[in-house]
């Protein structure tokens, strides 16, 4: 899956996702998916290539980064808690997919119960 793919993939999941909400912003170019007025996801052209920007539990961020070559620390963000993502041979739709929904996740379990859209024990998407 190259880069734009990627992008459009994680959009199209993201945007379906209960109370998200979207920012483009300029100079730098980026794109901002919030939930709960907090930001789950990060889209943007790195140079040469379109990358997109998660949460992650730190654990999982790591074994990540170890099996995934086109999955690094965040660009711009917690080196932690945020992953980057570009495309390459090894990304697929279902992986892209699963990524946003634990971003979001991860998000939504620190949110007030109030604000919180869904269960985060309940598929997100569903």
């Amino acid at each position: 899956m190259d880069g734009q793919e990627l992008q459009k993939v994680a959009n199209a999941y993201a945007t379906e996702l209960p109370d998200v909400t979207f920012e483009h912003r300029v100079g730098p170019n980026w794109e901002l998916y919030k939930v709960g007025g907090k930001v789950f996801m990060l889209m943007t052209d790195m140079p040469g290539h379109p990358v997109v920007i998660l949460k992650a539990d730190p654990d999982e961020a790591v074994a990540l980064r170890e099996q995934y070559a086109e999955i690094t620390a965040g660009y711009h963000m917690d080196k932690k808690h945020w992953i980057t993502a570009a495309g390459g041979p090894s990304l697929d739709k279902n992986l892209v997919k699963e990524l946003v929904t634990d971003s979001y996740r991860l998000v939504v379990d620190k949110l007030p119960k109030s604000k919180r859209p869904v269960d985060s024990g309940t598929n997100p998407a569903a």
